[in-house]
């Protein structure tokens, strides 16, 4: 079983995630709500992929990202950005921002499989 960490503010988009996620596969999706404790809870569960909204209040993604990149024990992770702030239409297929993947919010359930199968450690 993967183990996916989801970071976002909003905790009915990260509800929604996990309660999808699991149902539709082999994943084991722990939510994490506040950017600031991101890399404790990456730390804590040392998950496959971490999920990361940009913006959030306190502390954005990009910087929690490059803490998580910063640790040695999590710098392997992959990190996909989920964001609402490129849209679908300005997205470059195989984009990045910051270094990082990333899917444009609202994100598809088949979208997200197969990202998460691309960056996935087999």
């Amino acid at each position: 079983m993967k183990k996916i960490l989801i970071v976002d503010d909003e905790t009915g988009f990260t509800r929604l995630m996990k309660l999808t996620l699991e149902k539709a596969g082999d994943y084991e999706v722990i939510e994490e709500n506040d950017g600031v404790r991101a890399w404790e809870t990456a730390r804590k569960v040392r998950p496959d992929v971490i999920l990361m909204d940009i913006v959030m209040p306190k502390v954005d993604g990009g910087d929690a990202a490059a803490r998580i990149q910063k640790d040695p024990v999590l710098a392997g992770i992959p990190i996909i950005f989920l964001t609402a702030i490129v849209s679908k239409k300005e997205a470059v297929p195989g984009g990045l921002i910051g270094g990082f993947p990333f899917l444009s919010k609202p994100v598809s359930l088949d979208e997200l499989i197969a990202c998460l199968k691309k960056h996935l450690p087999h």
